[in-house]
């Protein structure tokens, strides 16, 4: 396990597998000095790689948090590390994963390593697009304290990776349902939705051309034992011309949008 420094934050990739074993490629960032007072997972967009969130981790950890970012299965370290015992092909021809596998197996065993390795922190949740929707679908969202999701849409954000085949053929099928993946009968891990108990807040980012404000409530309106707190930004809001879908995690930012986000993030109650 190879661990690199970034300035204050100690860097470490590493793997933990995910509910039925197959190995997840992660980075965990730590803070060098003083108490770490948070937990934070951070969950990627569909075929986005955990490095786009590189910064941002740094960041929070800096701050005095432990942050994971990890990659779903199909995707960056996870589709092209080669561990025995196990086959994270370099082609996905014939790899067989959903959405619904993204979320019942990757994501549910993130929170599961975090909340386990750090027992006594408040385990909080960054959702990015896909990451965002996914919290809904956890069997162990309770864990979870605090949720932020931004970027929410039903699609991708075309960085070239490419997608698992059952990926792809899942979001076709809901994005083709008048409500995206709560039309979806055969998911029944929508009623984990219900479970999720803790605070809530959705960025809706006025120029991301898929992410909409209704795109942002619809998500929303499926976490029915909670209160989202829906926040639209625009650009000139933070003296930007433009944010995007991935533009929140740019590190021109750091002093508007990270630390806004932060401050939410390491709150109490």
């Amino acid at each position: 396990m190879a661990e690199a420094a970034l300035d204050d934050v100690f860097s470490d990739d590493i793997t933990f597998p995910a509910a039925d074993g197959y190995l997840l490629g992660a980075t965990l960032f730590l803070p060098r000095t003083g108490a770490r007072h948070h937990a934070v997972l951070i969950n990627s967009a569909t075929a986005v790689p955990r490095k786009i969130y590189r910064g941002f981790a740094a960041y929070l950890a800096r701050r005095g948090c432990a942050v994971l970012t990890y990659d779903y299965r199909g995707i960056g370290d996870s589709r092209q590390r080669a561990v025995t015992g196990y086959n994270q092909p370099k082609s996905l021809v014939g790899f067989k994963a959903t959405m619904a596998d993204w979320a019942a197996l990757d994501v549910t065993a993130a929170v599961a390593w975090m909340r386990g390795r750090y027992n006594n922190l408040p385990l909080n949740y960054v959702g990015h697009s896909f990451g965002g929707q996914a919290l809904g679908l956890l069997s162990n969202n309770s864990e979870v304290s605090r949720a932020l999701m931004l970027g929410y849409a039903p699609a991708w954000s075309g960085l070239g990776e490419d997608l698992p085949k059952g990926v792809f053929e899942q979001w076709v099928r809901w994005v083709m349902s008048r409500r995206y993946l709560f039309d979806d009968r055969e998911l029944k891990t929508l009623s984990n939705f219900a479970n999720y108990k803790g605070a809530l807040r959705a960025l809706c980012l006025s120029d991301d051309p898929w992410a909409t404000r209704v795109a942002v409530e619809l998500l929303c309106s499926g976490f029915t034992s909670t209160s989202a707190e829906i926040l639209t930004v625009f650009p000139g809001d933070i003296g930007a011309t433009a944010i995007g879908h991935l533009g929140f995690f740019r590190p021109e930012h750091r002093d508007t949008l990270w630390r806004g986000a932060a401050e939410w993030l390491e709150a109490e109650g």
